[in-house]
């Protein structure tokens, strides 16, 4: 493999960061706990060493279910570092959702938190389940983290589990110490992370993204585009296992050696708030609904105590996944003047290709293509991607190029 060809995204968001010197830079902040980008290193080569005596190979799925809370960032940056594929999913879900999410995936190890480990080892240990479906076949281990609040420990043991694939994540983490783990070599080409679609046309769909796909946005969008920076501080609304977030709120952060402020409760204008308070980020990921619920919120603020919200510390919001109405936005420049760039992206690309940015924002509008990316409308009719665009005002189809879409949708080629 020629060096320009390699190419591993837990060397790009992580290892590069200790190689530039920054190992001593907080990179995690969960409530009054903190881990600098050493820590984390030092916990994802100990991960990837796990995996790898598990047996896990090279392009398997890993499945992670967690929380908003640090054990997400070095389970995440481990399965890349081993060179198998990220896959999520959402921790409140419904556990035949996670069941059928492991099937799914034919997930060759889960990380996940104590509950949903205790329903899956229930699932695993049921003949009748076991003899219909084999569903878990290809599952040999399951690392199990606390559920916690905010600013809990979060690297404790759970109980023990019955079934010797399961075993504790701390604690394996600990036993393993310094491990000087060089991880896998993986080709830019290779899987390296599943993305999920909405849902809005059908059941969730696992877009299949290479390594360089998350390379590429980092660079023109999170970079050139939007602006991260090495004293940013990010908090996030929407959760890690949805890839709005992931990028945001982990990989763009990780990129530039920022700090990434975590919450683990559901996201609402109190802990949101609290979040905030906490943590003084300058780079909030929002979506319209909750910038409408924090604008009512301290319309309320303001009349029972005379003192509203402070967003004094943030530079920036990023709104995408609905349309913010040009209206939303007015009322929130008028109130708090920070900038909110609004953009719209899809799990099929990996993150935003049009966006509001520095400078030049247009409310009620996308903003403008991000560079590296081409977009056309295209009549509802159109099959290909070389007919004329449709006129202005006239209503198409989008149809974007650019240098991370996915290789297609696993198991679905015709909708692919």
């Amino acid at each position: 493999m020629k060096n320009e060809e390699r190419l591993n995204l837990a060397d790009y968001f992580l290892f590069d960061r200790i190689r530039e010197g920054k190992g001593e830079r907080v990179a995690l902040r969960f409530g009054n706990h903190t881990y600098t980008y050493r820590d984390v290193a030092a916990r994802t080569r100990a991960l990837t060493s796990l995996l790898i005596q598990a047996d896990v190979r090279r392009g398997e799925r890993i499945l992670i279910v967690l929380p908003d809370a640090p054990p997400f960032a070095w389970s995440f940056y481990a399965t890349l570092f081993a060179g198998a594929v990220v896959a999520m999913g959402n921790p409140d879900s419904d556990p035949a959702q996670i069941r059928a999410l492991v099937h799914y995936t034919r997930a060759t190890a889960v990380i996940t938190v104590d509950d949903i480990a205790r329903d899956l080892e229930a699932w695993m240990g049921s003949r009748e389940e076991a003899a219909a479906t084999q569903a878990h076949e290809e599952l040999r281990r399951v690392f199990v983290a606390p559920r916690v609040a905010t600013g809990e420990e979060c690297e404790v043991d759970v109980a023990p589990f019955a079934d010797a694939r399961f075993v504790s994540l701390a604690s394996a983490i600990k036993s393993a110490g310094e491990v000087d783990c060089k991880g896998r070599v993986t080709h830019r080409d290779e899987p390296a992370i599943w993305l999920f679609t909405s849902g809005s046309t059908g059941e969730p769909k696992a877009n299949i993204h290479s390594q360089r796909d998350f390379e590429f946005n980092t660079e023109v969008y999170a970079k050139k585009t939007v602006g991260y920076r090495e004293d940013d501080v990010s908090v996030s609304v929407p959760r890690l296992f949805f890839g709005y977030a992931t990028g945001t709120n982990l990989m763009f952060p990780f990129a530039v050696g920022a700090s990434v402020g975590l919450f683990s409760e559901r996201p609402t204008p109190e802990s949101l708030m609290r979040a905030i308070e906490m943590y003084r980020p300058t780079v909030v990921t929002n979506v319209p609904t909750m910038l409408g619920k924090l604008l009512d919120h301290d319309d309320v603020q303001r009349k029972a105590t005379g003192k509203g919200l402070d967003f004094s510390s943030i530079r920036f919001s990023l709104s995408a996944g609905e349309a913010l109405p040009e209206a939303l936005l007015d009322r929130w420049l008028a109130r708090f003047s920070s900038d909110v760039y609004d953009g719209i992206g899809s799990a099929e690309m990996f993150h935003i290709y049009a966006s509001n940015r520095p400078g030049d924002i247009r409310p009620g509008s996308l903003g403008k293509v991000v560079e590296g990316y081409e977009l056309k409308i295209l009549p509802e009719e159109a099959t290909g991607s070389n007919g004329a665009s449709v006129s202005p005002g006239e209503i198409g189809v989008l149809w974007v190029r650019g240098d991370s879409v996915s290789h297609g949708y696993w198991l679905d080629r015709e909708k692919s």
